[in-house]
């Protein structure tokens, strides 16, 4: 499709692409006009045609072009892109695209019959593209078959047609730049207008007009909240002759609460476009009361309190720009600043009111010492002062987990509300101890807010809260609750009034509380101190259990207590009782299985203190509980550390009269808690002390023995270094047998009772090859193959004796592990220029616990069973702390292919 006809045709179109490029930045002439002229002047194609993207209706808009066929209005025609169309292929893939004959391009579509007419073969579609961004395509066709321009013609016209996409994005650029509307004009302009305004009602009409000369829409209006009613009314509007709404036949909350909950949330609502902040199918009643298709709205709001809303209504579909939205959200906020002005006599007015109404509180509660007289009194006023039925004081219960009502009052023909309020969801209690102002329910039934408390409340004829903690902003100690039987708004200065109340109520509350928890922190602290005392001085752990037994069925006033104790890891657990009656004595059991009793395992399960009477223990564990006179019981776990193994249940029998009360919890709670952390302070003094006893007397006698046979062989070398005969062969012998027993006299030297660590360097092949050496026999027996792989050879520094004792403890454990004829692989390899990796690598398999283990050290509960006390995970983790304290690494781990891999990380010499 290149038609140069001389070889410097090529510098011609060079010049005249050099032309094209100035006049496009330069802007003196219509920029589709000159790429249209260079492409019909410097090249000879039979079809030229240009389509530019409109990115909003994803189509290409025809500006004309060339063809063979006279002013076909194809050249001009919309093309929409659908999925598979070739045009769509060139704008999403900005790439061009060769078709060699477009009369048999299925993709084409209506350039496909238009090629059928004009005999269009060879064609190359081009994507006008700047930065990514696709702003049209050019078609460029021959009557010949694949006939396509040469490579550099291609590069001349992608660099036209780069150009020309880059005075469109400019142009583009400049065309939003003028479309943005500023809005500190109108801003301005508002404010210096307002300033000189005195009444509240010339103050809106001023900002509707702004608004409306800026947005122009239909019209402008403000609707104002009528909080009795809880309605938006129409208060003043831009289109005259409107008239304005009634305050009590406005638009309700109900008929309108998502749009009335997103303006509370301080929304710009935006209805008519594709993508609003509100759904219209929630809205429909709001429109149909405004009479307009698409509107914006923004909240007038005054310190969290919704005053109305501000709005720009269109009678057409509208898609609204952001510039709009700002300025009906800065108009809005304009009104809020100003709507103050309007009650603020009649704001302090009733400021002066509350003061008086909070001295007369302060002077009820204060001036009486009946706590109950003096709420009565507080009540009566709020009562007074907000005109609302019902006051409550509650305060919280930890014992029962609910709320007390210490005081209510309400009208006489209406009942009284239950005694006790159960406890909220974890969401409202939350709410309630980080709120530092009241929190008011509206509507009862359209808030889903204290679920907990909302069917009694319901049932009781209660339709609007206002609930506030008595000490705002921390934990829930009491709460005051206003009810009213009807849904209401609460306003913010009835919010503040009910908060400085409830805070003087929460006086009252306070001191009953602390001299009721005065009274029973005394009685058991002197209950429980001598116990406490006398078990922390028990040493021996029969003797501890006991004497606990006895003491806490004599504080419980209980007469049996039961301990069912075992050792951590056991399945079998051992009884000890302390009774003060026959009937309630148990017969002898021995033992007591804790994997079948599966009463032992509802306590196990349970977390504190589990009351259970007789009839709920099953048949099963009477067999051993079985005294005659057990009724009721109370159990309990001993339990120290979250991470600590159970190692006892305690159990305390009474009668089937008993009745455990709230303190008896505590206090079996605290000399349960001491009497497990005694046990097992015992249980590890006893168990480390036998264990250190043993290895004193396993570490003297090997000591013992090494001395002996050194001695021995020290002194069978001597003789035979005095023969009087000897060969050179003799004398060698004798030298390696020296040789040999050399290491022995540092240890029973240097080592007696402790390590100590002697650094020296050593090859890491030659290291390696010992350890192999020792192992050989093992690894002849059980058939196995070894390779040590290596690229170099650097000196290992440390202690070699103990480095190659541990490189011999992986080795051999690794060839036990190893299967029948399996593989060992030693992968020596530096790490950087300071250390080394050792790997051994074997196919064995290993316990996924003991790396585990050996990952995380020696378990925090030192009673409870570890694969790290028994072999071979003992003798890991001897090897790990070795290394460790000789500043080196062993780590093991599972790989992923199965194998099992001991890694070495030594310093280099």
């Amino acid at each position: 499709m290149g038609y140069s006809k001389e070889t410097t045709q090529s510098q011609h179109q060079l010049l005249a692409l050099s032309r094209v490029l100035q006049q496009l930045r330069e802007g003196n002439t219509v920029a589709i006009e000159t790429i249209y002229l260079y492409l019909n002047t410097c090249f000879m194609f039979d079809l030229v045609w240009i389509g530019l993207y409109d990115r909003t209706e994803h189509r290409l808009i025809g500006k004309g072009g060339k063809s063979p066929i006279s002013d076909s209005p194809l050249l001009k025609q919309r093309f929409s892109l659908t999925a598979g169309d070739i045009l769509e292929q060139a704008v999403i893939q900005q790439k061009p695209l060769t078709l060699p004959d477009l009369r048999e391009e299925q993709r084409a579509n209506e350039w496909r019959r238009f090629a059928e007419k004009a005999n269009i073969q060879g064609t190359i579609i081009f994507p006008i593209t700047f930065k990514d961004r696709c702003h049209g395509v050019a078609i460029l066709g021959s009557r010949l078959w694949g006939n396509f321009p040469k490579a550099d013609e291609r590069s001349l016209i992608s660099i036209a047609l780069g150009e020309f996409a880059a005075t469109l994005e400019t142009a583009e650029v400049e065309l939003k730049k003028q479309q943005i509307k500023p809005i500190d004009r109108p801003v301005l302009a508002m404010l210096e207008e307002l300033r000189l305004l005195k009444n509240f009602d010339q103050r809106l009409d001023r900002v509707i007009d702004q608004t409306q000369q800026f947005i122009q829409p239909a019209r402008t209006s403000v609707y104002w909240f009528e909080r009795t009613h809880r309605c938006f009314w129409r208060r003043a509007t831009s289109q005259k002759g409107t008239r304005l709404s009634d305050q009590t036949a406005g638009l309700t909350v109900q008929e309108m609460s998502s749009f009335y909950q997103a303006l509370k949330a301080d929304q710009v609502i935006a209805i008519g476009e594709s993508m609003g902040m509100v759904k219209a199918h929630l809205t429909m009643r709001v429109m149909e009361y405004i009479r307009a298709r698409s509107l914006i709205a923004a909240p007038i709001l005054y310190q969290d309190e919704l005053l109305g809303f501000l709005a720009a209504e269109s009678d057409e579909p509208r898609v609204w720009q952001d510039a709009e939205k700002q300025l009906i959200r800065a108009a809005a906020q304009l009104i809020a600043l100003v709507s103050p002005l309007e009650e603020m006599e009649a704001t302090i007015e009733q400021i002066k009111l509350d003061q008086a109404l909070t001295a007369k509180v302060a002077q009820a509660i204060y001036s009486i010492s009946d706590g109950k007289t003096a709420l009565q009194n507080a009540a009566a006023l709020l009562i007074q002062r907000l005109k609302i039925d019902r006051v409550l004081a509650l305060s919280y219960s930890a014992d029962h987990d609910a709320f007390e009502v210490h005081y209510q009052i309400q009208p006489k023909y209406k009942k009284t509300l239950p005694t006790w309020f159960a406890s909220l969801s974890p969401i409202d209690w939350q709410m309630l101890e980080k709120s530092t102002d009241a929190i008011a329910i509206e509507n009862l039934e359209d808030d889903l807010r204290f679920a907990a408390w909302r069917t009694p409340l319901l049932e009781m004829g209660v339709r609007s809260l206002l609930v506030c903690n008595t000490a705002p902003g921390q934990s829930i100690q009491g709460l005051v609750i206003l009810a009213h039987e009807a849904p209401r708004v609460w306003s913010q200065v009835e919010s503040e009034l009910t908060k400085i109340v409830a805070q003087q109520i929460g006086i009252v509350l306070r001191q009953w509380k602390l001299q009721q928890q005065n009274e029973q922190q005394q009685k058991i602290y002197q209950t429980i101190q001598w116990g406490l005392t006398t078990i922390q001085q028990t040493q021996h752990l029969d003797l501890l259990e006991k004497s606990a037994l006895q003491y806490i069925g004599q504080t419980l006033e209980a007469p049996l207590a039961i301990l069912v104790a075992w050792s951590a890891g056991r399945r079998v657990g051992r009884i000890v009782q302390s009774n003060q009656e026959r009937k309630f004595n148990l017969d002898p059991v021995m033992k007591v299985s804790l994997e079948t009793d599966t009463f032992l395992h509802r306590v196990l399960a349970h977390e504190g203190v589990l009351p259970v009477s007789i009839d709920e223990i099953p048949i099963e564990t009477r067999q051993w509980l079985n005294a005659p006179g057990i009724g009721q019981l109370l159990a309990i776990t001993l339990r120290t550390a979250p991470e600590h193994e159970p190692t006892g249940i305690l159990l305390v029998a009474d009668s089937l009269g008993r009745q455990w009360i709230d303190r008896e919890h505590q206090v079996l709670n605290t000399l349960v808690a001491q009497l497990a952390w005694s046990r097992r302070h015992l249980m590890i003094s006893e168990s480390l002390k036998r264990d250190r006893e043993r290895l004193e007397r396993l570490s003297w006698y090997k000591h013992r023995r090494l001395e002996d046979m050194y001695r021995t062989v020290k002194f069978s070398a001597s003789k035979l270094s005095e023969l009087p005969e000897t060969t050179p062969r003799h004398t060698q012998l004798v030298r390696q047998i020296e040789d040999a027993i050399e290491p022995a006299r540092q240890v029973i030297r240097d080592e007696q009772w402790q390590l100590t660590v002697r650094n020296e360097t050593v090859q890491m092949i030659g290291l390696v090859r010992r350890a192999l050496d020792r192992v050989d026999h093992l690894i002849k027996q059980r058939q196995l193959w070894s390779q040590v792989h290596h690229e170099i050879n650097p000196m290992v520094f440390g202690d070699i004796t103990k480095i190659e004792l541990v490189l011999y403890e992986l080795l051999l454990i690794a060839c036990q592990r190893a299967n029948l004829g399996g593989r060992i692989d030693i992968w020596c390899r530096p790490i950087d220029a300071q250390w080394l990796e050792i790997a051994i690598t074997d196919d064995g398999t290993v316990e996924p616990r003991l790396v585990e283990d050996l990952e995380a050290g020696r378990a925090v509960d030192l009673l409870a069973p570890s694969t790290l006390d028994k072999v071979p995970g003992l003798h890991l983790a001897i090897c790990q702390s070795l290394m460790q304290q000789m500043g080196s690494e062993f780590n093991l781990y599972k790989l992923e292919d199965g194998r099992i891999m001991s890694r070495l990380v030594l310093s280099i010499g």
